[in-house]
């Protein structure tokens, strides 16, 4: 997907503020997307993630083919909560790759977010991840594609069918 056509979405809570403000700059400015802050826009030591993190939620739901979101909180899980009840999000949770020290070769895990299930979130853990760590995942996972492939697709259409159904319960 063109730059150009993409509008990022950026949210987070008081465990996130810090971190977040780097990212605004380093994702307009470095990486050249468009930028929309849904806030916190000051720590707030009491502030609650749903506020912020529903707002991104939102406008990627609305527009799931043109918009990405960006979350940030203490370890990332809420932020995916909060953001996977909405309609067409796939929110996935980053706090660092994991790597095995008994000699397995694992996938990025941020890589086969963005390739098999078209993850349109991303929840980042920033008690878990330093400043170039989170630039490094957050680059790379609006740099990588979805695949399109007709597994993948299928996939995420049953999730898709999957809330629909839950909706008339």
């Amino acid at each position: 997907m063109s730059k150009n056509n993409l509008k990022v979405f950026l949210g987070t809570d008081h465990a996130g503020f810090e971190l977040k403000e780097k990212l605004v700059s380093f994702i307009s400015n470095d990486l050249g997307y468009e930028i929309k802050d849904k806030g916190a826009f000051s720590y707030e030591s009491d502030d609650d993630y749903p506020d912020f993190i529903s707002l991104v939620a939102e406008e990627v739901s609305s527009n799931p083919e043109n918009s990405r979101g960006i979350v940030l909180g203490g370890s990332g899980q809420g932020e995916a909560m909060v953001s996977n009840s909405y309609p067409n999000v796939r929110a996935v949770v980053f706090n660092g790759q994991y790597e095995p020290n008994d000699g397995r070769d694992v996938p990025n895990e941020i890589v086969i977010s963005r390739q098999h299930n078209n993850s349109n979130i991303l929840s980042l853990g920033a008690r878990f991840l330093n400043e170039q760590e989170a630039k490094n995942a957050v680059k790379l996972w609006l740099e990588t594609p979805f695949e399109e492939e007709e597994r993948h697709q299928r996939r995420i259409e049953k999730i898709e069918s999957i809330r629909s159904n839950l909706k008339k319960i």
